[in-house]
């Protein structure tokens, strides 16, 4: 008899996160669905107790969790790539190791989801937005459905598509982008990540009205607690990558020098990046 196939990978990627970790881990082992799904968590050469915590988790739950390490550090991209390398399922569900699922219903309603809505490529939610002792920074009052496409990312629509609340279709049209060389080189890689399944693909993003998942912000978070112009240049530089990458009609090179106009400009203006301001502006016009 064939053994029952897996339907979901949890990808988890993780560094220095023993503060953090067991929830995460508790979030994906409380999960009640009606089909098998793996754990798959990724450390990056933690430095703290981190892999201790995980082995523990290991120990209790025999063949539940799988535990992929490096001897050094990679940075986070790196570490998603080997993690998603390893998944078996169908779909891929997405959550960083300071961040957490709070519905155990979560997985079984994207799948579900996504089996009924063809023309979907990622599901996601809602989230609660908590700071490091878990006092909720943000959460919206009252969730609607959202729908983004290609085009609608492409300008900045990404509200409530967090990395914690990504279930997307395993297919090789979307995991192709991890052996892009370029991917290495962008900062918001969830970012780009969305802009090629849906580029790629033809289909769309849902986010169900629900809020499933918390995403923490602290002091150790890849983004979140990053110095504002640091993150800015960071964010310009990515912009560039994705006006130059991606294709798009051309009535949309308005939209985009409208949105580096009013997000972009006065920043590098004010860094005396004008050089940059300059290239990028010539490009859209």
């Amino acid at each position: 008899m064939d053994p029952k196939p897996i339907v979901v990978s949890v990808c988890c990627i993780t560094y220095n996160h023993e503060n953090f970790i067991r929830q995460a881990i508790e979030g994906f082992l409380m999960q009640k669905t009606n089909f098998l799904f793996e754990i798959i968590i990724s450390d990056d050469c933690s430095t703290d107790n981190n892999r201790e915590i995980i082995n523990t988790y290991i120990e209790q739950h025999p063949g539940k969790i799988r535990l992929l390490t490096s001897a050094t550090n990679t940075g986070s991209h790196k570490n998603m790539i080997r993690c998603i390398g390893a998944a078996k399922g169908s779909y891929i569900a997405k959550c960083e190791g300071d961040d957490y699922w709070s519905d155990p219903d979560k997985l079984q309603k994207q799948v579900d989801f996504l089996k009924r809505n063809p023309n979907y490529v990622i599901c996601c939610h809602y989230t609660r937005v908590i700071d490091v002792k878990g006092n909720t920074i943000h959460v919206e009052p009252d969730p609607k459905p959202l729908k983004y496409s290609f085009l609608d990312l492409l300008i900045g629509k990404q509200v409530e598509t967090k990395t914690a609340t990504i279930l997307y279709r395993n297919t090789p049209a979307v995991n192709k982008i991890f052996s892009e060389p370029w991917y290495l080189s962008c900062f918001a890689g969830d970012k780009f990540f969305k802009l090629w399944a849906t580029r790629n693909t033809g289909l769309s993003i849902y986010v169900m009205p629900e809020v499933m998942s918390c995403y923490r912000n602290h002091p150790g978070g890849i983004w979140s607690m990053i110095d504002d112009k640091v993150r800015l240049k960071m964010m310009i530089s990515d912009f560039n990558l994705i006006i130059r990458l991606f294709t798009y009609p051309e009535a949309y090179k308005k939209k985009l020098m409208l949105l580096y106009l009013r997000r972009y400009l006065l920043f590098e203006i004010m860094n005396k990046d004008f050089k940059k301001a300059f290239q990028t502006i010539k490009y859209l016009a």
